[in-house]
This record gives C-alpha cells, structure tokens and sequence, in this order.
C-alpha cells in the first residue's frame, strides 16, 4: 500500500473541489476577458493623437462652465496642441512632460499660463493613466511649474478717487 494514493471518499469533499475548480475557472475567464478588453482599449487610445484624446476628453468634462470653456480652448488652442496635438497617446512620458514645460519657457508664457497649460495636461493625461495606457504615470517625478500670485487687493469705492480716472464711466463715482 506504500506506492497507492488514497482518494477522498464522500459528497462534500468532491462538492467543494468541484465549486473551487469552478470558482478558478471563472476568475481565469474573467481576467482573460478584462485582459483582452484593457489590451484593445490600449491598443485604440493609445494609437489616438493627443488632440483627438483631448477633444472627447473635454467633451466628458460635463461640469465646466462656459468661461472655463473657453479657457480650455484657449489652453488648448495656444499652448498643447501646437506641441502636442500630433503626439500619440502612448508615446507620453515624463520627458515629454518636461519638453513641454521647457518650450512654453522659450516661448514667453508667463506663470500663471504654463501652471493652467500644466494643470489641464495633468488631468488628461491621468485620465488616460486610468484608462490603462501608461504603467507609470507620465507626470511621475515632473515638477510643475511654480505660479505664486501676489495678493490682490481690490480698491473699495472709496479709494477710487486716489486712483486714475476710470476708463469706463459708472465703475467708479468720482470724489466730489
């Protein structure tokens, strides 16, 4: 009986070996499903230039209102897609990041123009982080740029007087 192996008598035991076969099948399946679903998924956005992504990006951006719109258009217009625009998706990593950063440097963008550009480059690109294109994050280790406003202060009604006459009548009553 040394070289025999014993097999398990009785319902239960080969119920469960059963149900646990099942369940790894189905776990398989499923993954192969998911796998093949992120493969094509990949294989359609990441092929995508980046002013294709960026418009059916925007268009999901339901909550934006119309200045922020036309802000984004704007953004886009001037800044991303005249270097990026003809970029495939899966072709994003931080170096492409940073060339970007760099070259609305040389080009003059002020501040607060390269952190909206940067900011607005960020969530699409997370987006399609998401969506599986990238294993690590384009932006991952890319400094952004650093736009520190001064304060504003806003002249009450008072204090127009001390002020240059507006340009605009009724901004402002003229001291009397």
């Amino acid at each position: 009986m040394a070289g025999r192996q014993v097999e398990e008598a009785g319902f239960a035991p080969q119920e469960r070996a059963v149900g646990r076969l099942t369940e790894v099948y189905n776990a398989r399946k499923a993954t192969g499903l998911r796998s093949r679903t992120k493969a094509e998924r990949i294989s359609f956005y990441g092929a995508m230039r980046f002013a294709e992504y960026a418009a059916e990006w925007k268009a999901g951006q339901r909550d934006l209102g119309p200045a922020s719109v036309r802000h984004l258009d704007s953004l886009l217009e001037h800044h991303m897609l005249p270097l990026l625009g003809s970029r495939r998706m899966n072709a994003f990593d931080h170096k492409v990041v940073e060339g970007f950063t760099r070259s609305m440097e040389r080009a003059g963008a002020g501040l607060a123009t390269q952190a909206n550009a940067f900011d607005k480059l960020k969530a699409i690109l997370l987006d399609a982080h998401r969506l599986g294109l990238y294993d690590d994050h384009p932006l991952t280790g890319v400094k952004p740029p650093q736009y520190d406003p001064k304060r504003a202060v806003i002249p009450t009604p008072n204090s127009c007087g001390r002020y240059a006459r507006p340009a605009t009548t009724g901004s402002c009553s003229s001291p009397t």
